[in-house]
């Protein structure tokens, strides 16, 4: 035996069964993400055709027209999404003309006499104007901020300074920021915390998101800020 022939020997080739198991698991990490985003695409479609179908007139609808005239019972996608798109771009287009604008007043004052519909409607109607606005942006930067205890740390968004009473309460200047909950960052908690107590981070919302999403998983691939810490430094 040679010296050094111990460390030239080759690793032991996997079995069979290792391998089959390793290209399943790559298949099913390249497949996965892509299948599921083609279903949640197709169930969404199918919902709103669902919703928005028995709406719209027999006489208007393709699959309707090729059964009648061809004997085709085709299960058609998309058909009430493309009648919900032109029936949201009718009444965007009235709403800014006077009649239509007259129409909504109307309709705002009947539904302002009603004790339980004004509250929600109000509600929603905030929430709609503050996330679709076109010259607003919302959850520009992404932060960390010590919660539940001191010495904790979680992503949240920041989304405004504070306003109203609560800046005029407040002993120091406070931002309002968003902190989602895993792995459902649709929901989660609304914090007032002091500006000073904010970190604000330079990874972008969609990586901070990706972050909470993944329960820590998915990390984004940065730099390391030029003022950070040396202990950070040393960690990254």
């Amino acid at each position: 035996m040679q010296l050094g022939e111990d460390s030239l020997q080759r690793p032991p080739r996997p079995g069979l069964l290792t391998r089959l198991r390793n290209n399943f698991l790559t298949g099913l990490i390249v497949i996965a993400p892509i299948g599921l985003t083609f279903w949640l695409i197709w169930s969404v479609i199918g919902w709103i055709d669902g919703w928005v179908l028995p709406f719209v007139p027999l006489a208007y609808r393709p699959d309707i027209w090729l059964l009648q005239q061809f004997g085709l019972d085709v299960d058609i996608r998309g058909i009430g999404v493309g009648f919900f798109l032109l029936f949201t771009l009718l009444v965007g287009w009235m709403a800014k003309g006077l009649i239509g604008r007259s129409i909504i007043r109307y309709a705002e004052n009947l539904v302002q006499t009603m004790p339980v519909v004004r509250s929600v409607y109000g509600g929603l109607k905030q929430i709609a104007e503050t996330i679709l606005a076109q010259d607003q942006s919302s959850f520009e930067k992404a932060c960390l901020v010590e919660y539940p205890r001191k010495g904790l740390w979680a992503i949240a968004f920041i989304s405004t300074s504070a306003k109203g009473e609560v800046k005029a309460r407040a002993a120091a200047p406070m931002m309002s920021v968003f902190l989602p909950t895993t792995p459902n960052p649709t929901s989660g908690f609304l914090l007032f915390v002091p500006e000073e107590d904010v970190v604000v981070l330079d990874m972008s919302v969609e990586d901070a998101a990706k972050l909470v999403i993944s329960a820590g998983l998915v990390y984004p691939a940065g730099q390391v800020p030029d003022d950070a810490p040396a202990s950070a430094r040393a960690l990254s």
